[in-house]
């Protein structure tokens, strides 16, 4: 399990990290989502041991990140922006991991080579297009068997059938080892496909964390024609967070599970009413509907 207490990061008199609070289950995928600028890449930083925190604790199953090497060689990373030696190839590099990663399965680097096959192992990786480069960290992180895997805007470069085919052998790690994911995207319709939980990050600091279905359950888009054409006035208590009409129909995203909210709205007798789950993105919108984001109506 990855705890991560209250922590804050400075750089200068920019605040990055502001008490940021979260925690990622052993075995889970969590999904870390946010506006440009939230701290996304900064927490991941953090987590993998490259940042100290100027203040808070990371810890890895109980024991601190940051220069720990026995709890660092549990954790693999890639980053949007990928490195690797000037003239080394998959090869070379798959040699250097192995120095690092004592997990590091050789036979499964092997096998891993046809699901690869685009991928000419002994070309140096800078010459390489994007989406190949992309394809090498991938082939080398799964290689490593990380306990953690770490990812930041993980699958951009690479076409949808490769998508399909890395986020395939993740989630088969996921299943059989145990292998707790942790990945930041603003592709939120891709990891709606795949995270079981989400971390939504403004300003520094997690604004909600919660479980995938628990969060799609606490918020529900409400399709609504009364019996006259203006909504009636609603009950004080009932959190609407948006309204929109469209000639007679009202669609409201209001705050509650589906059925407790049909129930509410059916004592105004609606001459149609039809409750409508709200995709990851409409989720993402609305929870920072009160950080003074002006993007809410796009989604309607």
């Amino acid at each position: 399990m990855i705890e991560v207490q209250n922590v804050t990061k400075s750089f200068d008199s920019f605040k990055a990290l502001d008490g940021l609070t979260m925690t990622v289950p052993t075995g889970s995928i969590y999904g870390l989502v946010g506006p440009n600028g939230a701290g996304k890449s900064t927490i991941l930083r953090h987590i993998t041991g490259v940042y100290r925190p100027d203040s808070g604790v990371i810890l890895l199953d109980g024991k601190s990140v940051y220069e720990s090497p026995a709890v660092k060689e549990n954790i693999v990373s890639i980053s949007d922006d990928l490195y690797y030696f000037g003239s080394a190839s998959t090869r070379d590099m798959a040699r250097f991991y192995r120095g690092f990663y004592p997990r590091f399965d050789t036979q499964r680097y092997d096998r891993l080579k046809e699901a690869f096959s685009a991928v000419d192992e002994t070309r140096p990786i800078r010459r390489l297009s994007k989406g190949m480069q992309k394809q090498c960290a991938f082939w080398l992180a799964l290689s490593c068997r990380p306990r953690v895997l770490v990812l930041d805007e993980p699958v951009d470069g690479l076409d949808p059938v490769m998508r399909r085919q890395v986020w395939s052998l993740i989630l088969s790690d996921v299943a059989q080892e145990g292998t707790t994911v942790l990945v930041s995207s603003h592709n939120l319709r891709e990891l709606e496909d795949v995270c079981d939980h989400v971390g939504i990050l403004s300003r520094g600091r997690v604004l909600v964390e919660r479980g995938l279905s628990e969060l799609q359950e606490n918020l529900v888009k409400m399709q609504v024609v009364f019996q006259t054409r203006e909504m009636p006035v609603l009950p004080e208590d009932m959190e609407v967070l948006n309204v929109q009409q469209v000639g007679r129909i009202h669609t409201l995203i209001v705050r509650g599970r589906s059925d407790e909210v049909t129930n509410r709205l059916a004592v105004y007798q609606p001459i149609l009413m039809e409750a409508l789950p709200l995709t990851l993105e409409e989720i993402f919108i609305y929870e920072l509907g009160g950080e003074d984001y002006a993007v809410r109506d796009l989604v309607l």
